[in-house]
């Protein structure tokens, strides 16, 4: 890969270390220097929701010291099997929320056409009374 194609992510990744402060004085010092800069900046913080959520540098950070070797080898077998277990944990809670969101639109389906159907027999009911009034 080309040095032109990777130093925007250095850059990135330079920047997400440092977390959102970073962010914010590069945008800023973009928009002093060089307008354009600075407004590529923003949407590109916008974009990639670096500017809502707090987690810009957390994330990096936990990458980079969790996969480092202490020197120990079987301290660094039993970090590297807790953070599986930590991950599978997640991947299995992440699925549990799902099926919850799931059931609950179900539910939530299911009550708005019984409502629906309801309605319609309602209504039907109404109109076969009408025409009986009418004859």
């Amino acid at each position: 890969m080309s040095t032109i194609a990777t130093w925007p992510t250095q850059a990135e990744n330079w920047l997400d270390q440092r977390g959102k402060s970073a962010w914010v004085i590069a945008m800023v010092l973009g928009f002093i220097f060089f307008w354009p800069v600075g407004l590529a900046l923003l949407a590109y913080m916008i974009w990639s929701k670096r500017m809502f959520n707090g987690s810009c540098g957390k994330q990096t950070l936990f990458r980079k010291h969790s996969f480092q070797s202490s020197g120990n080898s079987a301290f660094d077998a039993y970090k590297a099997d807790t953070l599986r277990r930590l991950e599978d944990e997640q991947t299995s809670f992440e699925a549990f929320l799902q099926r919850l969101r799931h059931a609950k639109d179900k539910s939530e389906f299911d009550q708005f056409m019984d409502e629906r159907a309801s309605s319609t027999a309602q209504s039907d009911e109404d109109q076969d009374d009408d025409a009986k009034g009418r004859a």
